[in-house]
């Protein structure tokens, strides 16, 4: 069984990859600090994209555009945030300034 990092640790270990690489990076949610999963927002020049925490095939956690493949504007990031809070109340939201769309963080997209 593959250990997990908890959910608050990962947050900080992000924001501080984030300011290290010169991108602000915010908690918009708190979520439970031990289990919660975290959807990411990236700010784009082109709009926002909605990450969320997945397994891939093999169990290896990986990231989904949750938002859908085109960036979106903040009114549907906003209702794709509330509608994932409402089935996992216990979800972190974390937004990045990310010109490029890409996190600040090492994670695989799919």
């Amino acid at each position: 069984m593959e250990a997990r990092v908890k959910s608050g640790i990962w947050v900080s270990m992000a924001l501080r990859l984030a300011d290290i690489a010169g991108r602000s990076g915010a908690v918009l949610r708190k979520g439970d600090p031990d289990s919660g999963g975290v959807l990411c927002v990236l700010r784009g020049r082109e709009g926002l994209v909605v990450l969320s925490q997945v397994r891939d095939a093999e169990g290896r956690p990986a990231w989904i555009r949750g938002s859908g493949d085109a960036p979106v504007d903040q009114e549907k990031a906003d209702a794709y945030i509330a509608r994932q809070v409402r089935r996992d109340p216990d979800l972190w939201v974390v937004e990045f300034d990310a010109p490029d769309l890409q996190p600040p963080f090492e994670g695989r997209v799919l």
